[in-house]
């Protein structure tokens, strides 16, 4: 028989990001989760505005934003539930980035769009009030 003498870990065998032991994720998650949602629309339209990596200008700042946003995601996930992090993370890029191309013009202004949004809004904090 293999015994182990290590310490028990709370989240042992936990969905990853899950915390398990009934503490609430620090307040700086939230906050790099909410910073790394608006680089995900930053990169989203940098990537549009590249033309297909032929611009230097935004291929350099949609690098450089999916590393921000893509590494701010992974450290919030540490604390946050995988589901919700990303639910979270894309709701706030994709409201941002739709927004933007409807303010810019890029896009045509719909009230219907505006509701879905508020929506989406919606879902994301109710999603932050239901998680520990």
């Amino acid at each position: 028989m293999v015994t182990s003498n290590h310490c028990l870990d709370p989240d042992e065998g936990a969905v990853p990001g899950a915390r398990q032991d009934g503490q609430k994720v620090s307040g700086m998650h939230w906050v790099i989760l909410i910073v790394s949602g608006l680089f995900e629309a930053v990169w989203a339209i940098a990537l549009g505005m590249s033309e297909g990596f032929s611009k230097l200008v935004p291929t350099i700042v949609f690098f450089a934003a999916l590393v921000v946003s893509m590494g701010g995601l992974a450290y919030a996930m540490k604390e946050i539930p995988v589901g919700t992090a990303y639910a979270i993370w894309v709701g706030i890029g994709a409201s941002l980035a739709v927004i933007y191309s409807m303010a810019t013009g890029q896009e045509a202004f719909s009230v219907l769009k505006m509701v879905f949004i508020l929506g989406l809004v919606g879902c994301i904090i109710g999603l932050k009030a239901v998680s520990h």
